[in-house]
């Protein structure tokens, strides 16, 4: 069995590569073969040009098919599935979004509703999983005593971008279980940014107190720092229906396949200290 691994060089696939352990039946598919994972077998190609697909699908069984946010991901999804049609892949995992819905609040949800139907409907087997929001999305978010979130008071049930690729490994090593399934990932409770500065004050030792940041100002920080206007935008939304608690709930789905529960956002945090508050 060959495993193929899309979006190698991210931080979701880096976690489902670690988690996989064991890479002698995996493939990786990446750009440039100069910023290819070591250790692993290397495919280079590019999601948006079909013309490079081919041979990179060729022998591949299992695809962990994850596409950047962006407008043109649906055209990335739909090259893959194709590619993978034309090479006979059995299953395909694919990441999608929490709440991804032809009705969800964002334009990202709303394009991920249109490729998971997509997959649904190409006659391969498959598997989607919807991931809450990131812990690793609060990197740098701590500046000297103040975490800060543009999320206002609203509560989400955070997940661990590590327990995304356990659970991914779990399913890509035995992808006939999870036919047909679609699975919500969340951690194990819902918390508001001003809990998470409450666990904060118990990582560094000292108080951490929560300044909420409005999505506007937030959008703002995002384009001044050079981010794509696409990106900022969708982010705005998704921290506008955040705020509404839009995110505030959790799902037994992890534990249910793992049979463990996930990271709770204090283990996170001791874990990743240096990285949600770094060095001025």
């Amino acid at each position: 069995m060959t495993i193929l691994i899309t979006g190698a060089t991210g931080t979701v696939s880096g976690a489902v590569l670690k988690s996989l352990g064991d890479l002698s039946d995996v493939r990786v598919l990446v750009r440039d073969a100069a910023k290819a994972p070591e250790g692993v077998e290397v495919a280079v190609g590019d999601l948006d040009q079909p013309a490079t697909l081919d041979a990179a699908f060729e022998g591949v069984d299992t695809l962990w098919l994850l596409t950047a946010m962006g407008p043109q991901a649906p055209h990335a999804s739909m090259n893959a599935l194709w590619a993978a049609r034309k090479a006979g892949v059995r299953h395909v995992v694919r990441l999608s979004a929490i709440g991804a819905a032809h009705d969800a609040p964002t334009r990202n949800g709303r394009l991920h509703a249109l490729s998971d139907v997509e997959l649904a409907a190409s006659g391969l087997d498959w598997t989607v999983i919807r991931p809450a929001f990131f812990m690793q999305n609060l990197f740098g978010s701590v500046a000297g005593d103040t975490l800060y979130g543009g999320t206002g008071e609203g509560r989400i049930g955070l997940i661990d971008v590590r327990d995304i690729g356990d659970f991914a490994a779990a399913v890509l090593r035995d992808p006939a279980s999870h036919k047909g399934r679609t699975y919500t990932l969340t951690g194990p409770a819902s918390i508001s940014m001003g809990e998470a500065a409450t666990a904060l004050t118990d990582v560094y030792g000292t108080p951490i107190a929560y300044q909420p940041v409005a999505p506007d100002d937030a959008y703002r920080s995002m384009i001044d720092a050079g981010l794509r206007e696409w990106d900022a935008a969708v982010t705005r939304e998704y921290l506008t229906a955040y705020t509404a608690n839009w995110g505030d709930f959790t799902t037994t789905a992890f534990t249910d396949v793992t049979g463990r529960p996930g990271r709770t956002f204090a283990e996170f945090a001791k874990d990743h200290a240096a990285e949600l508050r770094p060095a001025a």
